[in-house]
């Protein structure tokens, strides 16, 4: 028998928790590592004399393989073993990296970045996987908190680190940190995780059509959402790209639901708890994956701060999570995982809403309020819905079911950064026009916001052309604040609307359905 079809042990060792500990730091590189490099695209563009358009394939390369690699782990387990997985994988991820920072050319390194991307992406629900098959229920909550810290905290490290190591070292150290904590992580897990038996024969019998069909959904989504800020929703390439995603994805869903061995088994949302979960993972993308685009966005285009400053001032949110993670913990054991997360959402959702009324001249002291309500906020929003999804199932079907879970949430995040891009340029010029409309009327409230200083503009009198010509800067910069405000309440309102999926499971139920402890 596999781990995946043995129950947890009754208590778990030293071993299994240096084993476990070791697969939560190759999901952390995984994580870390997508932030981090985002603080040096401008200097490995021109280290490698790249063009514009081609800088943000290092990272939609990189996304695309994860993306598809994430609902494949449950298939991955059953045929390597969770033990053979991750040291396979954490190997590559290794060797991948070294390739990267190796890299001479443009093709060169976004050959290395799929590939790392692939591995990285079995590292994250394979994490989630161990909790629910490795450790009896009492350490369950111990060691999704332990995930659940590192998984949010990386993309709160990043730019600080990234920009820390750019300014310090060279960008090719932006892959070498992962080499050193790779390797230590594959020793680790060969020799502490458990000796399940490989199922290498079943991989003849894998449904190569469904996998490819899956690929092309979630990579032809992937690509659109991309796409759709820059040429609009309705041109011919995003709606060819999505109709593409929607077809395959259609085709995917159908062939597996027939299947004896599906590639992924989505028979799990038969169940209204996995189901409801999923949803608000996918809302807990949104907003997360939002809020830590967001928050560099204007530090960097209004406020003009280098990464390493960026990144001192985003730690807030991991150091108020870090606060929040033993009262999660404590609650969690005690509480209505439904109550837990309406708790935690709503606060969130607060937390996206106070940032929604910054001005031009907003730093690190307004900003720090609504980061500590945010960090506060997140352990109660991943903890409660991580028991609701996986908690119940027979552990044979936690891998798929870890896989989907965390799918949601990076298909929640690509969406939720696809709005934002849509929101903020596509609102930016409008915005600017009515912030000139304003200046020319005289109003005094609008020269306050832009940074006109009083009594430079006469409200008797509209200002020259000249005179709006040199404030152009202060207005572009005045509508850029404007539109990521717009985008914050953008993501608040849809994190609130979450809320909603709970309401579902707060209906009665007929008593054959499973307790929600």
């Amino acid at each position: 028998m596999t781990a995946a079809s043995e129950p947890a042990p009754a208590v778990a060792g030293c071993r299994i928790w240096s084993g476990f500990a070791a697969m939560c730091a190759g999901m952390f590189m995984a994580i870390l590592d997508v932030q981090v490099v985002a603080t040096s695209l401008p200097t490995i563009r021109a280290a490698l004399d790249m063009s514009e358009d081609q800088v943000s394939w290092i990272q939609t390369a990189y996304l695309i393989a994860e993306i598809v690699a994430i609902p494949l782990t449950g298939l991955l387990t059953r045929v390597l073993s969770m033990r053979w997985l991750f040291v396979t994988s954490v190997s590559i991820f290794t060797l991948a990296s070294a390739g990267c920072a190796a890299s001479g050319s443009y093709e060169a390194l976004i050959a290395w970045r799929v590939l790392q991307g692939f591995a990285g992406g079995t590292l994250i629900p394979a994490v989630f996987t161990a909790v629910f098959l490795l450790f009896p229920l009492k350490h369950q909550t111990i060691a999704t908190t332990l995930a659940g810290v590192l998984a949010v905290l990386a993309p709160t490290l990043g730019p600080v680190v990234g920009g820390w190591i750019t300014d310090a070292y060279s960008w090719r150290w932006l892959f070498l940190i992962n080499v050193a904590p790779g390797v230590a992580a594959a020793l680790v897990g060969a020799a502490t995780l458990p000796r399940d038996d490989a199922d290498l024969a079943s991989a003849r019998t894998i449904d190569a059509l469904g996998v490819a069909l899956l690929a092309a959904s979630l990579a032809a989504l992937e690509i659109g959402l991309k796409e759709a800020p820059g040429r609009g929703w309705t041109s011919g390439v995003v709606l060819g790209l999505l109709a593409t995603s929607l077809v395959c994805g259609a085709a995917f869903a159908g062939r597996m639901l027939r299947s004896r061995s599906p590639v992924v088994n989505l028979r799990a949302f038969a169940s209204l708890r996995f189901t409801v979960a999923c949803a608000l993972s996918f809302v807990l993308g949104v907003g997360l994956f939002g809020s830590v685009y967001l928050m560099p966005f204007f530090l960097g285009f209004v406020r003009g701060h280098d990464a390493l400053a960026i990144g001192k001032t985003m730690l807030v949110t991991g150091l108020a999570q870090l606060v929040a993670a033993p009262v999660a913990v404590m609650l969690e054991k005690r509480a209505d995982p439904r109550a837990l997360s309406a708790f935690g959402f709503a606060l969130f959702g607060a937390g996206l809403a106070m940032s929604a009324f910054q001005t031009p001249e907003t730093d690190f002291a307004g900003m720090l309020w609504p980061q500590v309500v945010r960090g506060l906020a997140i352990m109660f929003c991943l903890l409660p819905p991580t028991r609701l999804a996986l908690g119940h199932l027979p552990p044979a079907e936690v891998p798929d079911a870890s896989g989907l879970f965390n799918l949601m949430r990076n298909l929640g995040g690509a969406i939720g950064l696809a709005l934002i891009d849509t929101v903020i340029f596509g609102r930016l010029p409008a915005l600017a026009t009515s912030l000139t409309t304003k200046l020319q009327a005289g109003d005094a409230a609008t020269a306050a916001f832009v940074g006109i200083p009083p009594g430079l503009l006469n409200p008797a009198q509209a200002p020259p052309p000249g005179a709006l010509a040199m404030l152009e800067p202060l207005v572009r910069r005045a509508a850029m604040t404007t539109a990521i405000n717009e985008a914050w309440a953008v993501l608040a309102a849809l994190t609130l609307a979450g809320l909603l999926c709970l309401v579902i499971l707060a209906l009665p139920r007929r008593r054959s359905q499973p307790s929600l402890r």
